[in-house]
């Protein structure tokens, strides 16, 4: 987390090290990826197989669908003839890849991935179809290299009954992709759990196994790198697995794939079975352990996606998080009202160029993090509690200025306040960079697909959709400051100015109570103390820096020294505030805590599941919860169709929440899915009332057994 705690600061003019200064090695040849299909030629309505096949350098792999203690699963997105449909990627069996400490999932040497293709029942013209196929992935052997490759492959359309077959050449690799996949495991399975383990039982008496793996679909589910322990008796094969997380209630269901070596007459044999996916047991819906092989909002393109953004910027001025910031700038601007009006547009072009440059560092961050394999989206630096109480440290300083506290000028540029409030260009400059810093709390509506969408694609394109956002953002204080009849019924100054500022001090101090309150979700009563005692040496050092002001020479270079003393000390306490998040962190998981195993053990007993991903520091999240999530009408219809929520909190990195963000093309929070049944999810607007919710859960049948409490609340 520190890490990511450097890296946000690139926000603040620092350089992002480069790939090579980090040690990645680029050689093109890590990873040579093809698409091979196994018909000869397409028939109409007749289904087919093809493979993505990836051949990686010896020494290096690619991961699985659950890819481990770290690394990111291959991901396919499809471009396919109209008509055609693609179903889920088919894995083969992984194995264990040890990685210095940590365990991987994953193939090395190579790894075929195989998925259907459904073609329409009628194809017009004989010519031959192509299918395209974006594969990202990410190769490691010490260090990682995130790869793409764009594939393709043409077939002909069969001209009649004869002309189809296996395409020649092929036989042999889908054959051998085929013998790879587990099969569904022939034996009853039960779940358990003892002494604070997981166990997987199988009823196979007389069944001897021996190097036997297990791999959960839920990433989370299980201590990776802890030792698996296995013995066969009468009643079966017994697996004793190390928890992931003690706090998570024990889930109804753990599916995955078991492998191990089986001695046979004709010697060992190794085995792969999928547990939990075989007829009569639970069944795992490709909606909620596998990747998705379309492109997350496939029907965006740049124009639509940059359009989205800046609306979403537009209405990101609206919002909490910005407001305090924008208003102080709007008021130190009513003190240049009597410049000329070319001066005035200055401040409102350094404005805007100070938000798009934070808006292009924060995409830079961004891409170049997910690039390398970060589990990270929108608003990740707030996942940092050194972020979240730097933050409201700076916003402290810049509350006590405006109440008159201290006077900060240029003897203190490196301090926000004297940064923003400053007379000169400078001033509109960091302005802009610390409402793009304090904007990321929140999430406006359009930003959600825009972002995702910008996240997924090259870098190039994902910079003009984040250019887009801050063009937004800035959009209506450039307009202020550019049109001469707004300029004019501008206020003249006055004294009516300090009781304004004075007044404006207290959002902000606002905004500081609701920083040290998501600090309170991300650390222990240790690191709350920590954040609060910081508050107080912000107060002492800025009290300190004051007092220099008339002081004789000793009394300045004391209050001097004193304000230093505090600002070291300052830094120190928050410094140690990532040391209290392990004993935070396994203790936030409640009665409806999301995680992916428990999901898909919900989803395998058929119930339908309501998820709300959201984080303390998302302030468009708490707000949607107060009024809509925990409203009475939406309880009452939750209880009486049967309806298990469950929350995903976000606060700190989680990777289960990021990849199911992923998934539905999101890059942060809120994200709000609604399983009613098999298949994939509905997803709700970013912006909630309790009418779209129940209009929603109006999709999901009432239960027998509690019919009547769906007539009692009112719309």
């Amino acid at each position: 987390m520190i890490r990511l705690f450097a890296l946000a600061l690139a926000l603040f003019g620092l350089a992002l090290p480069t790939a090579s200064a980090q040690g990645f090695k680029v050689p093109a040849d890590l990873v040579t990826a093809s698409l091979v299909g196994e018909p000869s030629a397409i028939r109409p309505g007749e289904p087919f197989t093809v493979a993505i096949r990836m051949v990686m350098r010896p020494h290096w792999h690619v991961y699985w669908r659950n890819p481990g203690d770290s690394g990111l699963a291959p991901e396919v997105a499809w471009t396919l003839p109209a008509g055609f449909s693609a179903g889920p990627l088919q894995w083969p069996s992984p194995s264990r890849i040890p990685v210095a400490h940590l365990v991987n999932f994953g193939y090395e040497g190579e790894a075929v991935l195989l998925a259907e293709v459904t073609p329409p029942t009628v194809l017009a013209g004989t010519k031959p179809l192509t299918l395209r196929a974006r594969l990202t992935y990410l190769v490691c052997e010490r260090e990682c290299v995130p790869g793409t490759a764009e594939l393709r492959l043409t077939l002909p359309v069969a001209q009649d009954a004869t002309s189809t077959g296996i395409a020649p050449g092929s036989m042999r690799l889908f054959e051998t992709a085929r013998a790879a996949l587990p099969v569904p495991a022939p034996w009853p399975v039960r779940y358990g759990a003892e002494n604070g383990r997981l166990q997987v039982h199988l009823a196979a008496p007389g069944l001897t196994a021996s190097s036997v793996a297990y791999f959960p679909y839920a990433e989370t589910a299980i201590e990776n790198a802890a030792p698996q322990e296995s013995r066969s008796d009468a009643d079966g094969l017994h697996i004793d697995l190390a928890r992931g997380d003690p706090a998570q209630t024990t889930p109804a269901a753990l599916p995955g794939v078991l492998t191990f070596d089986e001695a046979t007459p004709d010697g060992t044999v190794r085995r792969a079975y999928a547990i939990g996916d075989a007829p009569g047991a639970p069944l795992v819906t490709a909606s909620a352990a596998v990747p998705m092989t379309q492109a997350p909002d496939e029907s965006l393109t740049l124009w639509s996606a940059a359009g989205l953004a800046f609306l979403g910027g537009l209405l990101l001025n609206l919002m909490p998080c910005v407001f305090p910031v924008l208003s102080i700038k709007i008021l130190s601007l009513v003190k240049h009202s009597g410049e000329p009006a070319s001066r005035v547009r200055l401040h409102g072009l350094a404005y805007t160029a100070g938000v798009l440059a934070a808006f292009l560092a924060l995409a830079g961050v961004l891409i170049a993090l997910k690039g390398a394999g970060a589990g990270i989206g929108w608003g990740f630096q707030l996942q940092s509690p050194l972020v979240v109480a730097g933050l409201a440290y700076l916003l402290l300083t810049m509350g006590l200025s405006l109440s008159g506290v201290v006077h900060m000028g240029a003897g203190i540029v490196g301090i926000g306040d004297g940064l923003t409030r400053r007379a000169g260009l400078e001033g509109s400059f960091f302005t802009g960079i610390l409402a793009t810093v304090v904007a990321t709390p929140c999430t406006a509506p359009f930003m959600g697909s825009a972002v995702g969408f910008a996240l997924t694609q090259e870098a190039g394109v994902g910079l003009a959709v984040f250019a887009s956002l801050g063009l937004g953002l800035a959009l209506p204080f450039l307009v202020l400051t550019t049109w001469p009849a707004a300029l004019r019924r501008l206020p003249r100054p006055g004294a009516w100015m300090d009781t304004l500022k004075g007044a404006l001090a207290f959002p902000i101090y606002a905004t500081v109570a609701w920083l040290i309150w998501v600090l309170s979700q991300q650390v222990g009563p240790g690191g709350l103390l920590a954040a609060l005692i910081g508050l107080v040496l912000v107060g002492f050092a800025a009290w300190a820096w004051e007092r220099r002001q008339g002081a004789s020479p000793a009394g300045a270079w004391f209050a001097r020294g004193a304000a230093v003393t505090a600002l070291a000390a300052l830094v120190l306490l928050t410094l140690g505030l990532d040391r209290d998040r392990a004993e935070t962190l396994t203790a936030q998981a409640g009665r409806d805590g999301f995680s992916q195993a428990r999901l898909d053990g919900l989803l395998a007993e058929g119930k339908p599941v309501f998820v709300n991903l959201t984080a303390a520091w998302c302030i468009t999240c708490q707000v949607n919860e107060r009024t809509a999530l925990r409203s009475d009408a939406v309880q009452a219809a939750l209880k009486a169709r049967g309806v298990t929520y469950l929350k995903g909190d976000w606060t700190n990195q989680n990777p289960e929440i990021t990849r199911l963000l992923e998934r539905h093309g999101r890059s942060g929070v809120p994200l709000y899915l609604l399983y009613a049944g098999r298949g994939e999810p509905a997803v709700l607007p970013q912006i909630l009332t309790s009418g779209l919710v129940l209009d929603a859960l109006s999709a999901v049948p009432v239960t027998a057994t509690d019919r009547s409490a769906a007539l009692a609340p009112e719309r």
